[in-house]
């Protein structure tokens, strides 16, 4: 193991990327067969997870360098669920999102790692705002590629949150008369947005969208106000016959309400609906990738749903009881990607 992570190393300083890639993966295999320590007793698992989490980092650096950002991706998640507390994983998970053209997770992620960055370290503003403008670039490159809706954002205090939704449909509609057909303002969570700190200290916002299509606008307020998310569009458990109906809905409404619902993400730390809300969209997502036999991606989204919930009690406060649902739904992920059937208890949430 020492071996392959010298030799990744030096293949590493000399930017042979591919080279050092085959060596950090070798290393991670070894890692994965008990090698990270000659005597396990004198070690914690917490040590051998960070040793884990930097091979990761690594990858996704070479994978990234390689022009592999799908790949990079995969191994920046599997990083973050080995170390979910390091900034910088989520900063690397940003990048791939990048790459990938997906700029509203970038975004999502570039929030994280900025909060995780204060709670962490705390003294280096400049490197915060610096991560900040990054957050607030993959917000505004988002909106610039999105035609199907348009954003609103309301400062917020403690005033009635009735009257002051009100006030931002009706700003809104004055404000943006192209996308009118649907409008409405996320009653769940407060919205942070990514300006100078010290222009705005913990400034809050609420979050108004607005569509050119009324079916999509309405399946996505229904998506993200109600308590327990459901993925839109699935109704009833899918069978063979609806596989086609399936493909056509995700080609045709699925990815826009999917981009919708991402943003609405992006500037949103904690969400009222429960710290597991966005993991169960990510399951409902894969359960239809998995329908439409997309294996690779199914297990792409997989991974990223156990990287959220990974970072969750870094980021807020969570009960005892959505502690179990936690654990539950990354036991879950884990059957799932594995290939393990069984009751379990997305099995349950699914039949609610």
């Amino acid at each position: 193991l020492r071996a392959a992570l010298r030799d990744g190393s030096a293949r590493y300083r000399q930017r042979d990327f591919a080279a050092a890639a085959a060596e950090f993966s070798a290393a991670l295999e070894l890692c994965s067969k008990g090698f990270a320590t000659e005597d396990p007793l004198k070690f914690s698992p917490d040590d051998i997870s960070r040793l884990a989490s930097w091979i990761e980092s690594k990858l996704v650096i070479c994978y990234l360098k390689l022009g592999q950002p799908g790949l990079a991706l995969h191994h920046s998640h599997r990083s973050i669920i080995q170390n979910p507390s390091h900034f910088r994983s989520h900063l690397r998970q940003a990048a791939c999102f990048r790459c990938l053209h997906r700029y509203s997770e970038a975004a999502r992620s570039a929030m994280v790692a900025q909060c995780l960055y204060v709670l962490a370290e705390g003294a280096g503003l400049e490197t915060s705002d610096l991560i900040q403008l990054y957050w607030q670039a993959m917000t505004q490159e988002a909106l610039s590629e999105e035609v199907s809706f348009s954003v609103l954002y309301t400062p917020f205090e403690k005033e009635d949150k009735t009257d002051k939704i009100k006030e931002a449909n009706k700003t809104f509609a004055e404000k943006h008369p192209d996308y009118v057909q649907h409008i409405f303002t996320d009653p769940h969570g407060i919205h942070l947005l990514p300006e100078r700190a010290e222009s705005h200290p913990d400034q809050q916002y609420l979050l108004t969208l607005g569509f050119r299509n009324k079916e999509i606008g309405k399946t996505v307020e229904t998506s993200v106000t109600r308590n327990l998310p459901v993925f839109p569009g699935q109704k009833t458990t899918f069978s063979p016959s609806m596989e086609e109906e399936a493909e056509t809905f995700w080609q045709n409404t699925g990815k826009r309400i999917m981009a919708a619902m991402a943003f609405i993400g992006s500037t949103k730390i904690k969400d009222e609906r429960g710290p597991c809300a966005r993991a169960i969209e990510q399951f409902h997502h894969a359960s239809l990738l998995s329908h439409l036999h997309r294996g690779e991606e199914q297990a792409q989204v997989m991974t990223q749903a156990m990287a959220e919930l990974a970072t969750v009690p870094y980021l807020q406060r969570v009960s005892q009881e959505d502690d179990k649902l936690l654990q539950s739904l990354m036991a879950d992920a884990v059957d799932i990607l594995a290939g393990r059937t069984g009751e379990r208890v997305w099995t349950k949430i699914q039949k609610v």
